[in-house]
């Protein structure tokens, strides 16, 4: 159902920790991915908040679609604390983002 991998979502949350020296990075890495896969990072971060609950994950994504008013890349950089409610997601989903992190960080 997501159109993200963990591995994408990984890079997303080491970025977003670093966001004062890697927005631009961030950016750039947001828009080299198609509308769904930004859709479902909204979702994600959505259920990391609480604002969805993890079974509700079709609503969230389908919400994500229709309620896009600022352009994805925007509305995430714009979001306090992403790296956290994307990490909370998608451990509310059941994906773990340990493995993906410690290869992005060891350099595999």
């Amino acid at each position: 159902m997501l159109e993200i991998t963990p591995r994408q979502v990984a890079q997303v949350v080491l970025m977003g920790r670093e966001l004062d020296r890697a927005e631009g990075e961030l950016r750039g890495f947001f828009e080299r991915l198609n509308e769904d896969a930004l859709t479902s990072l909204v979702a994600i971060m959505w259920i990391g908040r609480e604002s969805f609950e993890p079974e509700d994950l079709a609503e969230a994504l389908e919400t994500a679609r229709a309620e896009q008013t600022t352009p994805s890349v925007d509305y995430l950089l714009g979001t306090p604390h992403l790296s956290d409610h994307l990490e909370n997601g998608m451990d509310a989903l059941g994906i773990s983002l340990t493995d993906a992190e410690d290869d992005l960080m060891s350099g595999h």
